[in-house]
């Protein structure tokens, strides 16, 4: 089966959602998105929760705290938001849910407001071919400056 071209393709949003419960509950991800899909046929009807096409992305509960990423049509952000405000209990536990903001991507929206921001690279001289060099450190990546930029692991690095 082949592709929609690009134009026929569904646009989407994503929200970016804080929960909070009591400190004794625990929420996960299908309750979850099941109380999504019935607050959004309460509040919009059948037709209505259709058009949404609501679903959770990613879902993330520690403590009494967690995040969700919600997926959206686009042009029905304000609909979702209201779908959101009206959700007020998950399989039976009483929830705080906060829409912390809203993206074109995944990417953008787990940087910007989710805990998994852009990873902040730490400035280091090392030890490489036998000189020291500046580089910047990533998640165990080295970029050292060279004349050409070298990428290396703190494996190859002395330091």
């Amino acid at each position: 089966m082949k592709h929609l071209p690009k134009h026929l393709q569904p646009r989407w949003r994503y929200l970016a959602v804080a929960l909070e419960t009591w400190a004794d509950e625990e929420v996960t991800r299908e309750p979850f998105q099941r109380a999504l899909w019935y607050s959004a046929q309460n509040v919009l009807g059948d037709t209505g929760s259709a058009k949404l096409d609501l679903s959770v992305l990613r879902f993330e509960f520690v403590g009494n705290n967690g995040e969700a990423l919600v997926r959206v049509r686009r042009g029905e952000v304000e609909d979702a938001r209201a779908v959101l405000a009206c959700l007020d209990e998950v399989a039976g536990m009483e929830v705080g849910l906060r829409v912390v903001g809203t993206s074109g991507t995944v990417r953008a929206c787990e940087e910007k407001y989710m805990r998994r921001g852009p990873i902040e690279p730490d400035q280091r001289h090392v030890v490489f071919d036998g000189t020291e060099r500046p580089a910047l450190v990533r998640n165990g990546r080295v970029d050292i400056g060279t004349d050409n930029p070298t990428g290396a692991t703190t494996l190859d690095t002395d330091n």
